[in-house]
């Protein structure tokens, strides 16, 4: 059977801008569909595209300066800490007189078609369960993808002719390229070469090889971006064979697997096509590495941030959707890269503060070194990074329950994160303290310092992953030192306003005129039981939550999607329906374009970690699970805030931590779940009628 393309969308703009594009990916490469009829654009990407630019360095050696970091600090001489530090590093090396970014994410070519028969009528649009942009105007149509399986984009233009060019996107790199262009018959081979000085490990360049076929009124294009330097003819010869049809069976096979994993109705609603429009540019952006800033796309030599990976909500925001929504296999390229980067972490746990374990800094890419800091963004003093990243790690064996992955991965990476804060953390009188500290990208009061002491994500993130060590692996000969510092870790702080405080610290005052809410860590994933067992505190994280969203839904708040998100999560594990769905509403309303890619701010610089932030609010609403605990009981809630916008639909695939998957339907005083457990387990349901515990027997469909 064909695979047929059923657009998910329709959409008339023609554009120039590459940020407005239609995307296609494999994950590995990505490609953007813009244009008109006098020309359609293709400009290509990959994955591992990062064109050197600053050397990596060593970590600064503050590791003896720890004691004076701490007096300064405790004297409440929070920016005299901060600006130490980068004294120390230029003492130490003099590149860090500057601030040192990763190297960027940059655009390999673009592909231009000039056809024959320009004419007008244009339409677009993208079919999600395909991969399939399409492009059309009076008795032309061009269909492209990027292939999952012959990793290629593919492109197909009926009903006109037309010439085939390639070159470099407009822009200046922040480095010299060297550029050219090889034609071998109607075949065109580009040619990227980063010049200048370049240190062991960096990327010398890379090639793009277009194969051009002609049929009649047809054209078949199949091009393929490939980091290294070859020669031209190698590179053609390398490129996959076969027709347009037989290309989109093998990989549509693949990219609608994923795709329909979950299929959610709410009744043709915008939230459902948003829905699917993120998820599908999460898995078009996973490849062997998880999605960047910008997914695995990229039209320029400057993106925003470097387009690599930021780490302190971002990469997390995108990747928050995978496991509930039937995904798993999108989650160890994040691992793999982790694992790649593992030597540069331990050196920066080693340099920074003179301790074994892991380091991980806020932004990564081709390295993982802490080379990314100043006077006011105190990025060195941020030591929860690779604690929160270790949650991934539990939520994998959560939502897979594969022993394997728990044994040779999960447990290794979280002993040697606890290590680090195990060395970290000084306790006395039986109390812990995180000092420095940093609660990302906030700054209490609205002051300019940032360093800080006891932020409460230090605690909540290190808290989360002792108590997940200890029920993982219980007899370990580590286990009582992480009790005792799970244990000595402090209790959370209510603020005079009522409250959950972002730092424990009472020196600190709240900032909600701010686009993170770290402190709602808990509540993005499995919770807290601090939460669960204290009303009051249950209630001061509701007033934050609703404190932070007033600054989210008024006038003056103009960034970071994703953050929203993360607070819209927080609002639906709370039960805060009606939060929950106005920031899905404003989010909905202000940050996505007519290509439906969303924006990291409202209307501005093309981001893709909403795309994961916003199907992961949607599932908050309609599904929430707790970590097993040692009787290996699987507890669920089943539309724990429905908002009154949605009165009846359904949802099939979900998965639940367990894992348990989930089939819910809904309608005004009736729902229906039916869940299926891949062994044999009791399950505790609470749903809006009260709380039912059954057992599910492997395999065998059970209904709620």
């Amino acid at each position: 059977m064909q695979s047929q393309v059923n657009l998910s969308f329709r959409d008339a703009e023609s554009t120039e801008d590459w940020e407005r594009a239609l995307i296609t990916g494999n994950g590995r490469q990505g490609a953007l569909c813009y244009g008109s009829p006098r020309a359609l654009r293709f400009t290509l990407a990959h994955e591992d595209l990062f064109q050197p630019v600053t050397e990596p360095l060593p970590a600064p050696a503050t590791a003896a300066a720890l004691p004076r970091l701490r007096e300064l600090l405790a004297a409440d001489r929070f920016g005299d800490a901060a600006r130490a530090v980068c004294d120390l590093a230029v003492q130490e090396h003099p590149g860090y007189a500057e601030t040192r970014w990763i190297d960027p994410l940059i655009a390999a070519a673009t592909l231009t078609f000039t056809p024959d028969s320009p004419g007008d009528g244009y339409l677009r649009g993208t079919d999600f369960a395909t991969g399939v942009v399409r492009q059309q105007w009076s008795g032309v149509t061009c269909d492209a993808f990027v292939s999952r399986t012959a990793d290629a984009l593919v492109v197909r233009i009926t009903g006109t002719g037309g010439t085939v060019r390639i070159g470099p996107i407009d822009g200046t790199p922040e480095r010299p390229i060297g550029f050219s262009v090889d034609r071998l018959g109607d075949d065109l081979v580009l040619t990227g070469r980063f010049t200048g000085p370049l240190w062991a490990g960096a990327l010398d360049g890379w090639t793009v090889a277009v194969r051009v076929r002609r049929t009649g009124k047809s054209v078949l294009i199949v091009a393929r971006t490939a980091p290294g330097l070859r020669p031209p003819a190698s590179a053609l010869a390398e490129l996959p064979s076969g027709g347009f049809q037989e290309l989109l069976e093998e990989h549509a096979a693949e990219h609608r697997d994923l795709f329909e994993r979950v299929i959610l109705d709410l009744g043709g609603r915008r939230e459902q096509t948003l829905f699917d429009a993120g998820r599908y540019a999460i898995i078009s952006s996973t490849g062997t590495r998880p999605p960047t800033l910008q997914g695995v796309w990229s039209g320029t030599f400057a993106p925003p941030w470097r387009s690599g990976w930021t780490i302190d909500g971002n990469l997390q925001a995108a990747l928050l959707a995978v496991h509930p929504t039937g995904t798993p296999e999108l989650m160890p390229p994040l691992f793999d890269l982790l694992d790649a980067l593992r030597d540069d972490f331990r050196e920066n746990a080693r340099r920074l503060y003179g301790l074994p374990g892991l380091y991980v800094p806020a932004h990564l890419g081709t390295h993982g070194r802490q080379n990314h800091f100043g006077p006011i963004w105190c990025l060195t003093f941020w030591t929860a990074g690779a604690a929160w990243l270790g949650r991934l790690y539990v939520d994998h064996w959560q939502h897979t329950g594969d022993r394997s992955f728990l044994d040779s991965r999960a447990l290794p990476y979280l002993r040697e994160v606890a290590e680090f804060h195990l060395g970290f953390a000084e306790i006395a009188g039986g109390r812990a303290r995180f000092s420095p500290s940093y609660s990302p990208e906030n700054d209490p009061g609205g002051c300019r310092d940032q360093a800080t002491v006891d932020a409460a994500l230090d605690v909540q993130a290190v808290g989360d992953m002792l108590r997940a060590l200890l029920t993982l692996a219980p007899r370990d000969a580590d286990a009582p030192r992480w009790r005792a510092l799970l244990d000595a870790l402090p209790p959370y702080r209510i603020n005079d306003a009522g409250e959950l405080a972002e730092w424990i610290d009472p020196r600190f005052p709240d900032n909600h005129e701010h686009r993170h809410a770290s402190h709602l860590y808990p509540f993005f994933y499995a919770g807290d039981p601090a939460f669960e067992t204290d009303p009051a505190l249950r209630a001061a994280a509701v007033r934050a939550v609703r404190s932070r969203l007033r600054w989210w839904l008024s006038e003056e708040s103009d960034e970071m999607g994703y953050g929203l998100a993360l607070l819209g999560v927080a609002a639906a594990h709370l039960g805060l329906a009606a939060e929950a769905y106005a920031a899905l509403d404003r989010i909905a309303g202000a940050y996505w374009r007519p290509n439906l890619v969303p924006t990291h701010n409202r209307d501005h610089m093309f981001n893709v970690d909403l795309a994961g932030g916003l199907p992961a609010l949607v599932v908050a609403m309609l599904l929430q699970s707790r970590d097993l605990d040692a009787d290996g009981v699987a507890r669920l809630r089943l539309l724990p805030a429905l908002p009154s916008a949605w009165p009846s639909g359904r949802v099939r695939g979900l998965v639940a931590r367990g894992p348990v998957t989930v089939d819910l339907s809904w309608s005004p005083g009736d729902f229906e779940a039916t869940l299926v457990s891949p062994v044999d387990r009791t399950v505790e349901v609470t749903h809006p009628r009260g709380t039912t515990t059954l057992p599910l027997t492997a395999g065998r469909p059970s209904t709620v």
